[in-house]
């Protein structure tokens, strides 16, 4: 009986052993697709960027905003389409994806990848409750009422991403589903971004339409005192000076430089976001800057960081940007979705939808306590009918880059540049 009983417990430990080492097993597999999934939401990051930054004028979007509206609408893609958007927004689903963003290993599958993504959302919205600060992020599918969806796409969409199928009518009734959605909009980014579908956008062929919003507030954990914010001169693009409002303060920050540029990190309470600013040694770098703006560098520039003792000197500014992106995303090489021949049988079974339209507005905010950002993406879809040893002095007071991400992730959530800090009157 002793023996019999002491098998049994080998037999326990042996099980138990095996079960721990299969969910070790499992955890790691699981990190590693997340990594996948931001490392190609980053590089589509600073792709977009690259696509966005033509032109004079501050500018500010939020490519996990965009990233997430359409991994949404890419699960219902199938064929060609399927394989252009994959790729164009760096979804490791494929081979080619995976040697893009220089990793190894077997791509993704659908089902993978919209497990690993809703894992980064549901980790981001969990600490968001429970932190210092808030951080939200929401998803929705709104549907024509009565069009006959397939429950494996509406059912992936909801556990992976938490967007939930509302029914709405479109056919009839369009204006009023146009106010109901960005009333939704309003609501998940505490009414900062207000309008995001304008009139006319929403029409009877109008069949599907897949929102994010995205929301953030946090405190600076070494906040500026505002006694110390002073009218300074900032000089713009063109070289010509102007008064902004700078904000200082001497601290320990994430510091790192080149010969040609200074990157500073400024963390928010908790330390798990943070803010970092590229700014250019020479007043007019900017160009050179964005020209150099590639997932590689920024890593290097990242991996530079190390806490030090900076006086730092950083404008006060606040800004709003909108964009239609479907000529953008276009030419980045996904084509296919927005014309008649798309396929997204994904959705319905049927090869009847195309994507008609891409939305995205933003808002940011920074000031002496914090920063609140927030941002919103529609897609709406109709049918086919090393530092030296003294003190760095930080003076962004030039155009610069800066970036909010989330350090445990290290997906980039919101990406802008500042070109001048003073809104127009």
């Amino acid at each position: 009986m002793m023996m019999y009983r002491t098998v049994l417990i080998w037999m326990l430990v042996v099980f138990v052993a095996g079960c721990n080492f299969a969910g070790q097993r499992e955890e790691k597999r699981a990190d590693g697709d997340e990594k996948l999934v931001v490392a190609g939401n980053n590089r589509f990051a600073l792709q977009l960027y690259q696509k966005l930054r033509g032109g004079d004028g501050n500018l500010f979007f939020s490519p996990y905003s965009i990233s997430t509206a359409l991994a949404m609408t890419c699960a219902g893609a199938r064929g060609q389409t399927e394989t252009q958007m994959a790729e164009t927004l760096g979804f490791a689903t494929s081979a080619e994806v995976l040697a893009r963003i220089g990793a190894s290993g077997k791509p993704l599958t659908r089902q993978e990848f919209a497990h690993a993504f809703g894992h980064i959302i549901k980790g981001l919205n969990a600490r968001g409750d429970e932190a210092q600060y808030q951080l939200r992020v929401a998803n929705a599918l709104w549907g024509q009422k009565d069009y006959e969806f397939l429950s494996s796409f509406t059912k992936r969409i909801e556990t992976a991403y938490g967007g939930k199928l509302k029914e709405l009518d479109f056919v009839t009734a369009a204006e009023q589903a146009r106010r109901t959605i960005n009333a939704w909009v309003e609501k998940q980014t505490n009414d900062k971004i207000k309008d995001l579908i304008r009139p006319g956008v929403l029409d009877a062929m109008t069949r599907l339409v897949l929102t994010n919003a995205i929301y953030f507030k946090g405190n600076w954990a070494s906040q500026f005192d505002e006694d110390r914010t002073r009218e300074a001169p900032f000089t713009v693009r063109d070289g010509e000076k102007i008064q902004a409002p700078m904000m200082n303060q001497r601290a320990r920050f994430g510091y790192a430089e080149t010969e040609t540029l200074q990157v500073l990190e400024l963390p928010y309470v908790g330390e798990e976001l943070s803010m970092v600013i590229l700014l250019p040694k020479e007043t007019d770098g900017i160009d050179a800057l964005e020209g150099d703006l590639t997932a590689e560098n920024l890593a290097t520039w990242l991996g530079r960081i190390r806490k030090r003792e900076v006086i730092a000197s950083i404008p006060k500014f606040k800004m709003t940007s909108k964009f239609s992106l479907a000529s953008v995303l276009a030419s980045m090489g996904m084509p296919l979705a927005f014309t008649r021949n798309a396929d997204f049988s994904g959705m319905t079974g049927k090869r009847d939808l195309f994507i008609s339209a891409v939305i995205h507005q933003a808002y940011v905010d920074v000031n002496e306590e914090g920063t609140e950002a927030a941002a919103a993406t529609a897609v709406t879809m109709k049918l086919t009918s090393i530092g030296p040893d003294r003190t760095p002095v930080f003076r962004a007071d030039h155009p610069f880059l800066f970036m909010i991400r989330d350090a445990k992730s290290n997906s980039i959530l919101f990406l802008g540049r500042v070109e001048n800090p003073v809104p127009e009157k």
